[in-house]
C-alpha cells in the first residue's frame, strides 16, 4: 500500500544559496500534496540581511523546521535530517532544484512495498528525459550502476542514487549508520557508499522517474564551494572515491579502478593545455589516496555516521 504524502518529511542541507534556497522552499510549498513537513539544515555562515528575516520567518511560522549546523558537511546534514525529522519516510532534496507538482506523491506511491528507498529523476541543465537512458549495460559487481544516467524515464532497481532526490525509510537509514561522515569536502562518492551499505543491509532501490526534479546545479555554494576540480585540484575532490573504492572493492577490482581515475583526472586535454598544473594534480591525487588509507585503518570499512 502506498504511503501517505503527510508520513514525508522533506529534508534539504543548504551552504551558500540563500536566495535560492527561498525559491525551492516557495516552490515545495506549492506542491499538491505537500509533505508532511520540510526540514531545513542550514549550513551558511551568514546570510544577507532579508535571506536571514525570511528563514526565521517561515521557521517561527512552522513552516520550515530549521537547523543551523557548523562545519559544513552534507553527509552530516543529511544524517541531522533523518535524525530529526517526524515522517516514516525523508525525501532529501538539494537546495537548488525545481520539483514536479507531484513530487511527494509520486515518492508516497512507491513506499509501502517492495522498496524502502526511492530515487527520482534529476534532470541537469540542458537535460530533458531521455527513454534511450540506461537501456544499454549497467556494469557489474563494484562498478554496477557507477554511470547510471538518472535522466531516463524507465523505472528500475538499481545500485546507486543521487542524494538530491532521495526518498528512504527513515528507521532503515538510521540502521545502518545514516550517511558516512568521513565523506568530506566535495564528498564524491557519499551515495553511492549509502547505496551499497543499503543494499547489503537487504534493502532495495527504486528509480522513479516520474518523481522528478530540475537540477539548476548552480556553480557556486554546496558541494561547488570546494572549487572546479581542475582549475583548483584538492585532495577534497578526490577523497572520497578513493574512500568509497578501499571500501567496497577488493584485489584487481580496486587496483583497475585507481588506475582508471589517475588516467581520467591527469590524461585529459585540460593538462595537455596546461602541462605545468600536472605535477600539482599528481600530488592531490596521492595526498588523497592517503587519506582514504588512513580513514580505513582508523575505522574500517565498516559504515555510517
Amino acid at each position: 500500500m502506498p504511503i501517505d504524502a503527510r508520513q514525508i518529511s522533506v529534508a534539504i542541507p543548504s551552504y551558500r544559496r540563500g536566495e535560492v534556497l527561498l525559491r525551492t522552499l516557495d516552490l515545495l510549498f506549492r506542491l499538491d500534496p505537500p509533505p508532511g513537513e520540510i526540514l531545513v539544515m542550514d549550513q551558511t555562515e551568514a546570510h544577507p540581511p532579508e535571506v536571514a528575516r525570511e528563514l526565521d520567518r517561515l521557521s517561527a511560522a512552522g513552516r520550515i523546521h530549521l537547523l543551523r549546523l557548523s562545519p559544513p558537511s552534507i553527509p552530516r546534514a543529511m544524517n541531522a535530517g533523518l535524525r530529526e525529522a517526524k515522517g516514516s519516510v525523508v525525501l532529501h532534496l538539494d537546495d537548488d532544484v525545481e520539483p514536479a507538482p507531484n513530487l511527494v506523491a509520486a515518492h508516497a506511491a512507491r513506499h509501502g512495498g517492495e522498496y524502502a528507498a526511492v530515487c527520482g529523476q534529476v534532470l541537469q541543465p540542458g537535460e530533458g528525459p531521455d527513454p534511450a537512458a540506461n537501456h544499454g549495460p549497467r556494469g557489474s559487481g563494484f562498478r554496477a550502476d557507477l554511470d547510471f544516467r538518472f535522466n531516463g524515464t524507465m523505472p528500475a532497481e538499481i545500485r546507486n542514487v543521487m542524494a538530491g532526490n532521495l526518498s528512504v525509510d527513515r528507521a532503515a537509514a538510521l540502521a545502518i549508520g545514516g550517511f558516512d561522515e568521513r565523506f568530506i569536502g566535495a564528498a564524491y562518492r557519499f551515495e553511492t557508499d549509502f547505496a551499497r551499505r543499503w543494499i547489503a543491509a537487504g534493502h532495495r532501490i527504486l528509480f522513479a522517474p516520474e518523481a522528478s526534479v530540475r537540477h539548476l546545479r548552480l556553480p557556486t555554494g554546496g558541494t561547488r564551494s570546494c572549487g572546479d576540480h581542475l582549475e583548483r585540484p584538492s585532495p577534497l575532490h578526490s577523497f572520497g572515491d578513493y574512500l568509497f573504492a578501499l571500501r567496497h572493492a577488493r584485489g584487481a577490482e580496486l587496483r583497475g579502478y585507481v588506475a582508471r581515475r589517475l588516467v581520467r583526472e591527469t590524461c585529459n586535454r585540460y593538462y595537455l593545455r596546461h602541462p605545468w598544473k600536472l605535477p600539482f594534480k599528481l600530488w592531490t591525487e596521492i595526498r588523497a589516496m592517503g587519506w582514504a588509507w588512513r580513514a580505513i585503518r582508523r575505522s574500517g570499512r565498516g559504515g555510517g555516521a
